[in-house]
C-alpha cells in the first residue's frame, strides 16, 4: 500500500483513542493489529503512544483528560481542513456547534472539535508537521468511519457546508438511507441513522473501522486479549464481513475485511 503524505480538505485524515489506561490499551491493540509504539510525553507529565505499522504512523493512544479519567475510552475522528480558524468561524453560521478550539498543538497543527446537529463530537485538523495517518485502507489501519446520528439529513447538510462534501445515498431495506460523504469522487465517510436501543439511551457518535485480513480470526485474537463482542462477525454484502468490539477500557471499534 502506498504511504500517504497528505490529505485533501474533507477527507478523514486521523483518529486517536483517549483511554484511562494507555499501557493496557497498547497491549490490547498490539495483540489485535500488531502495532508497535513510540511513547512521547504530554505537558502534564504523562505520555501518549504513537502506533505504527512498520514505519507508517497509524494512530495515537492518549490518556484521557484528568476530568474524564473514569469515562470509557473513546475513538475520535478528524477531518482534514485547510484552515481550522476559518472553519471555527463558519460554525457560527452553520447548524453545527463549536465544542473546542481552534487550538494550536505546537507545530503539529491546529485542532477544532465540533458537533453536527444531532450530536457526535467531530475533530477537524489543519496540518502542520503532522498531516495525519501515513497508512490507511489496509490491515491494521483505519479503513472507514461513519457517524451514527438521530438527525442524519441535518448532519449531512452541516458537513457539506463546512467541507464542501458531495454525497451518495444508498436506500436501506428498513426504509432509511445510508449516506456517504465524497471528496473528488471518492467516498470518505458515512452517515447513518442512529439505531434505536431498548433503553433509548444510545447517543450519536463516530464508529471507526479497522481493516483486517480475516474478521473471525481478528475477533478471536481480540477476545483472547480481553475484548467484549458487541456485534458478532456477520456478512454485510459488498462491505464484506464486519464485527464490532469493545476494548477492555471501554473503547468501541469495528473490524472490516480489506
Amino acid at each position: 500500500m502506498t504511504m500517504r503524505t497528505g490529505f485533501t480538505e474533507g477527507e478523514v485524515c486521523w483518529t486517536d483513542l483517549q483511554t484511562g489506561d494507555v499501557d493496557a490499551a497498547k497491549a490490547f491493540y498490539a495483540a489485535v493489529f500488531g502495532w508497535r509504539y513510540e511513547d512521547l510525553p504530554t505537558p502534564d507529565g504523562r505520555s501518549y503512544a504513537q502506533a505504527f505499522l512498520g514505519d507508517g504512523l497509524v494512530t495515537v493512544i492518549a490518556p484521557q483528560p484528568p476530568q474524564q479519567e473514569a469515562a470509557a475510552g473513546r475513538w475520535n475522528v478528524y477531518f482534514a481542513t485547510d484552515d481550522a480558524r476559518e472553519l471555527a468561524a463558519e460554525l457560527a453560521h452553520s447548524t453545527g456547534t463549536l465544542e473546542s478550539g481552534p487550538e494550536s498543538v505546537g507545530g503539529a497543527g491546529v485542532m477544532v472539535f465540533f458537533a453536527p446537529p444531532g450530536g457526535g463530537s467531530t475533530g477537524a485538523w489543519q496540518a502542520g508537521s503532522h498531516f495525519g495517518a501515513a497508512r490507511i485502507q489496509e490491515p491494521g489501519a483505519l479503513a472507514w468511519a461513519e457517524l451514527l446520528t438521530p438527525e442524519p439529513q441535518a448532519a449531512v447538510g452541516c458537513f457539506q457546508q463546512l467541507f464542501g462534501h458531495e454525497v451518495t445515498e444508498y436506500p436501506q431495506d428498513d426504509g432509511g438511507t445510508y449516506t456517504t460523504l465524497t471528496v473528488n469522487g471518492t467516498e470518505v465517510a458515512g452517515i447513518a441513522p442512529l439505531p434505536a436501543d431498548d433503553g433509548g439511551t444510545r447517543q450519536a457518535g463516530w464508529q471507526v473501522y479497522f481493516g483486517v485480513p480475516n474478521v473471525a480470526d481478528a475477533v478471536e485474537a481480540a477476545v483472547a486479549a480481553g475484548a467484549v463482542v458487541l456485534v458478532a462477525p456477520e456478512d454485510a454484502g459488498d462491505a464484506g464481513a464486519l464485527a464490532t468490539l469493545q476494548d477492555p477500557q471501554g473503547g468501541v471499534f469495528s473490524l472490516v475485511e480489506v
